[in-house]
C-alpha cells in the first residue's frame, strides 16, 4: 500500500537524477524510502513520473526519474511507494512488447490486473542448479560444431559497430531450440527494433517471444532496467513452468554506458575510462541469472557486446570475459573460429551429439590453421607444395561453407558437409583421424570401396 506522505524539498536536479530531503529517521520508517524502491514524482503542472531510489545519504535521497527531469522544478513532490520495480508476468505477456518501465507499447490489451514479479532479485541458490548437459541447437555451423551453445550458458557475441550482429542475434532467437525467447533491446534505433520484431513475426515465433525495448530516444534510466526485467520474467518461466528460456540482450555496452552516465551524475569516483568501479559486479549480477534448475527449466543468456574501436581490452568486453563462459567473435560477417570459445562444449560434444563430432571439430580447425599458414606463404611468394595447395583450397571452402553467418544447416547435415569438404581436398590417410570414423563417414568416389581391415591371424592349436 503506497504512502500518503509527500516530500517537497528538492535539493538538486542533475541530468535524470533528483535529490530530495527527508526528515531524520524517515529512511528507517515503514513508509519511508528504501534502496531500489519506487517513488512517484508529482510535478507542479500536474504531470507525474515514476522514479527509483538509487542512493540514501542521511537526510537526502537520490532518485532516477524514468521519464527524465524535463519540467521538474524544485517545488515538485515525491511520494514513496514502498516496493521495488516490478514486471508483468503471466502467459498473457507472450507476443507482447514492453518499454523500460514495464508498460506495454504495442497497443495490445491491458495487463494491469496480471500478476507482477519484482526485478533485480538475487541469483538462484547454487544448490538448486544442475550441471549443464543439454545442447541448444541453432543451425549455425560455427556454433553447433565448434562452440556449442549449452543450456544455462552465459555467453556474449563480441563485435564492432557496423557488423550484422542484430540480424544474427534475431536469427539465433528464431532457430534456437528453446520454449520461450525473451528479448531485451538496449538503446536500439527504431529500425533495429522494427527489424527484430518483424523477423520474429515473419518466422512465426512471436507468440513464444517477449520483448522489452529501450529505444535510443528513450530515457537512459530505463535502459538499465531492461536486463533485470527480461531476466526476472525468464526466471519465472523457467522455475514455475519448467520452460527452456533463451534470453537475448543487445547490447550490453549500451547498458554499461548508461551506468557510466548515471555514476557521473552521482559524482561517483570513476574507474577505468570513466566507468563505475562496480562495473564488474553490475554485469555479473545479470549474467549469473543463467542457470539449469534441478526442479524446472533453464535460463540461457546470449548477449551482444560491442567493442569500441575493436578493442577487446575495453572495460566492457574485458570485464565480460571474466564473467561469461566463452564468447563468439563476429567480424567481417563471419564467426572467427580462433577467437571464439565455449567453455561448456565438452559437456555435450560426443555425449548428446554424433560420435564423429569431436574428431571433425579438431581436424577441420587444424587444417584451417594450416590453410592460413599456407596462404601466408603464398602471399610472400614462397614455393608451395601440393599439400599446401590442398590446404588453401580447403580454407576457401571452409570459409564459404561454415564461417559465413548466413549458412543455415542442422548439426548432422553440417557434419556430413565437413566430411564432404575433407574428401574434396584430401586423401583419407592425410586426415590423421581415427580409422573407424574414416571407414564409416568418409565419402567414397563411385566404385571405390572402403579399405578392408586385415583379419587377425589365428595361431594353430597343437
Amino acid at each position: 500500500m503506497s504512502s500518503l506522505i509527500s516530500y517537497s524539498r528538492i535539493l538538486e536536479i542533475v541530468g535524470d537524477i533528483i535529490r530530495v530531503e527527508v526528515p531524520a529517521g524517515a529512511e528507517g520508517a515503514s513508509d519511508g524510502p528504501r534502496f531500489n524502491d519506487l517513488a512517484v514524482l508529482q510535478n507542479a503542472d500536474g504531470s507525474s513520473s515514476l522514479a527509483q531510489v538509487i542512493d540514501l545519504k542521511q537526510r537526502s535521497v537520490a532518485l532516477q526519474v524514468f521519464r527524465g527531469t524535463k519540467g521538474v522544478s524544485t517545488n515538485s513532490q515525491v511520494r514513496f511507494l514502498g516496493h521495488p520495480m516490478t514486471a508483468t508476468y503471466s502467459g498473457n505477456i507472450l507476443g507482447r512488447v514492453f518499454r523500460g518501465t514495464g508498460e506495454p507499447i504495442d497497443g495490445g490489451p491491458d495487463l494491469s490486473q496480471d500478476p507482477r514479479v519484482a526485478i533485480g532479485g538475487p541469483s538462484v541458490n547454487p544448490m538448486c542448479r544442475i550441471l549443464a548437459s543439454k545442447m541448444i541447437r541453432t543451425n549455425v555451423p560455427m556454433i553447433d560444431i565448434y562452440n556449442c551453445l549449452v543450456e544455462s550458458q552465459k555467453i556474449p557475441i563480441f563485435s564492432i559497430s557496423g557488423e550484422p550482429f542484430n540480424p544474427f542475434l534475431a536469427r539465433i532467437g528464431i532457430q534456437a531450440d528453446a520454449d520461450v525467447v525473451v528479448f531485451g533491446g538496449l538503446g536500439l534505433i527504431f529500425d533495429d527494433y522494427y527489424a527484430f520484431r518483424k523477423a520474429f513475426e515473419d518466422a512465426g515465433v512471436f507468440p513464444r517471444t517477449v520483448m522489452f525495448v529501450n529505444l535510443a530516444s528513450d530515457p537512459i534510466v530505463e535502459r538499465i532496467l531492461i536486463p533485470d526485467m527480461a531476466l526476472a520474467v525468464a526466471e519465472k518461466f523457467a522455475v514455475e513452468e519448467g520452460k527452456r528460456v533463451l534470453v537475448l540482450l543487445s547490447d550490453m555496452t549500451s547498458f554499461a554506458d548508461g551506468l557510466k552516465e548515471i555514476s557521473i551524475a552521482m559524482d561517483q569516483v570513476p574507474a577505468n575510462r570513466g566507468y563505475p568501479g562496480d562495473l564488474y559486479s553490475q554485469l555479473a549480477r545479470r549474467y549469473e541469472k543463467a542457470a539449469d534448475y534441478a526442479k524446472g527449466g533453464s535460463v540461457t543468456v546470449l548477449t551482444v557486446t560491442t567493442m569500441p574501436g575493436d578493442d577487446v581490452t575495453h572495460p566492457v568486453p574485458d570485464n565480460t570475459g571474466y564473467i561469461t563462459e566463452g564468447q563468439f567473435y563476429l567480424h567481417d560477417g563471419m564467426i572467427d573460429p580462433f577467437g571464439s570459445l565455449s567453455r561448456l562444449k565438452q559437456n555435450v560434444i560426443g555425449k548428446v551429439t554424433r560420435e564423429d563430432h569431436n574428431q571433425i571439430m579438431n581436424t577441420t580447425i587444424r587444417l584451417y590453421a594450416g590453410a592460413r599458414d599456407a596462404q601466408q606463404k603464398l602471399a610472400m611468394a614462397f614455393e608451395l607444395s601440393d599439400y599446401d595447395r590442398k590446404l588453401i583450397r580447403f580454407g576457401d571452402l571452409f570459409r564459404q561453407r561454415f564461417m559465413d553467418i548466413n549458412v543455415d544447416l542442422p548439426l548432422e547435415a553440417a557434419l556430413d558437409l565437413a566430411w564432404q569438404t575433407l574428401a574434396e581436398c584430401f586423401e583419407p590417410q592425410e586426415l590423421l583421424m581415427k580409422q573407424e570414423l574414416i571407414d564409416k563417414y568418409f565419402p567414397r568416389k563411385a566404385g571405390q570401396e572402403a579399405p578392408q581391415q586385415e583379419a587377425p591371424k589365428q595361431e594353430a592349436v597343437a
